[in-house]
């Protein structure tokens, strides 16, 4: 059996309720629904962290935040950590990539590369010119355009339009990606396409913008008081995101959180058109039934639910449930929408068994391959979720507390537990699913709260690096 293409398309920051197919009625995502219709449909997907540099270090390596060592933004991945596209190059792909990889710091410096297996690879973080390494800012001066020209800038607005669709740098990474698929080669190949969008700032270009009307759109999601109980890191958020630093849900009025959300679903419609061009292109030069697609966010977004945007040390399903479509046409299920707890870190032994290739011993994740293609039971995968999130310096200059997290979740219960304090989260799912109540004091639950516990303790210890393997007896 030959080899199959693999096109991976990764959004940075987008929340698993963003797909108008599987049930978001205000935003239109027809491209991303046809690959739906053709495909599989995870929608209880989660992330390994609610920021980049750690969730896109497991899901590239098939290893949790804890194993790979790169724990947190800023941090970079070791050197001996090996990405699923050297695995596949090694395999005879040719890999290419364009937009952000962010597996290594790079505030003020350029990404540096280990092995990774990539043959092409148009690096642009993100659209603003920052380095003069970023190759999207690159292109736009060789079509003639500065950046002040193409990005009038937020004027003190939340939410304001950005460049123009044609120059945006979703639509560069699309074309890069058109351009990779159109090399003459006669080995399968991967292509990774990492746009920045839809992360802050809120800045689609000004024609999507002007499709949603803010008034038509639902508040965030927020319960007042619910932050009471919670842990100080959200209350601080609350004020300010970041610590304090950006968007304040406090400071907004109604209407500029409902602009916020336009955008953001601006961004996604923008992502869905070029989704729809690529896999146009695939259709149109035979290419469709030979490539499994792939469509997924390396994390969510709070988008003012719990009074709260962006994202930090909060676990709540916005942040780390992502939406995660797999297509291949003629091997893969065709409209099956999958329930199963499933993890970002079980795409790289999926993708090495649809390449009939061996998983090795390293790589800590779980196969959907037998869901996919219809010889597994698709609402069950996992009994839990495990996602951790570290950071080694205190949260807010005003606190001494560093947030170090980790996360269960199975069907019925989340906990959050925050260690080194005397706090934490405990939300009965069923209950209450939109996680407004903490049950982390409450005597009648002192048992949950001990089982739950238990269970993050255990997802701890079983997802211990396997490495080195054991070879003899003693």
């Amino acid at each position: 059996m030959s080899k199959p293409n693999i096109l991976w398309i990764c959004t940075d920051q987008q929340r698993f309720d963003t797909i108008a197919s599987l049930g978001n009625p205000h935003i239109r995502t027809p491209n991303i629904d046809r690959l739906a219709a053709e495909g599989v449909a995870f929608t209880n997907a989660y992330a390994q962290s609610p920021v980049c540099t750690p969730s896109r270090a497991s899901f590239l390596t098939g290893r949790y935040p804890r194993t790979t060592g790169a724990r947190q933004n800023g941090q970079a991945i070791p050197a001996d950590e090996v990405l699923i596209s050297r695995m596949l190059a090694d395999a005879g792909y040719d890999c290419g990539l364009s937009g952000k990889l962010h597996i290594a710091p790079c505030k003020g410096q350029v990404e540096k590369r280990i092995d990774d297996g990539y043959r092409v690879f148009h690096w642009s973080h993100h659209p603003h010119p920052d380095w003069p390494e970023n190759e999207y800012t690159q292109w736009l001066a060789s079509q003639g355009y500065a950046w002040r020209d193409v990005y009038p800038g937020p004027k003190g607005r939340y939410a304001y339009p950005g460049v123009p669709a044609e120059l945006h740098q979703t639509t560069w990474c699309f074309d890069r990606a058109i351009e990779f698929i159109n090399e003459r080669r006669d080995s399968p190949w991967l292509m990774s396409i990492n746009c920045f969008d839809p992360h802050h700032p809120f800045d689609p270009p000004a024609e999507y913008l002007d499709r949603y009307d803010p008034d038509s759109l639902p508040d965030p999601k927020f319960k007042p008081g619910e932050l009471d109980d919670k842990p100080i890191f959200q209350r601080v958020d609350h004020d300010g995101a970041y610590g304090g630093m950006l968007l304040a849900y406090s400071k907004m009025t109604p209407r500029e959180r409902r602009e916020v959300t336009a955008a953001y679903y601006a961004m996604i419609e923008l992502i869905d058109f070029n989704v729809g061009r690529i896999l146009g292109m695939l259709d149109g030069t035979g290419r469709r039934e030979d490539t499994i697609v792939i469509f997924m966010s390396d994390h969510g977004e709070l988008l003012g639910d719990h009074g709260m945007y962006l994202k930090g040390p909060h676990m709540y399903d916005c942040s780390v449930r992502v939406p995660l479509i797999i297509s291949w046409p003629g091997r893969f299920k065709s409209g099956l929408v999958s329930d199963a707890l499933v993890e970002l870190v079980d795409l790289v032994p999926t993708l090495l068994d649809a390449a009939n290739l061996v998983t090795p011993t390293r790589v800590q994740g779980k196969s959907l391959f037998d869901i996919c293609v219809g010889d597994a039971d698709p609402h069950h995968h996992k009994d839990y979720v495990y996602t951790e999130y570290y950071v080694g310096q205190p949260f807010h200059r005003a606190l001494k507390e560093v947030p170090l997290v980790t996360m269960a979740r199975n069907r019925t219960h989340k906990i959050c537990v925050f260690h080194g304090m005397e706090v934490g989260e405990l939300y009965d799912l069923t209950a209450d699913p939109n996680e407004f109540d903490n049950l982390w004091a409450s005597p009648a639950h002192r048992d949950l709260k001990m089982d739950m516990m238990k269970l993050c303790f255990d997802a701890a210890i079983l997802t211990q690096d396997p490495l080195p393997e054991r070879t003899a007896d003693w």
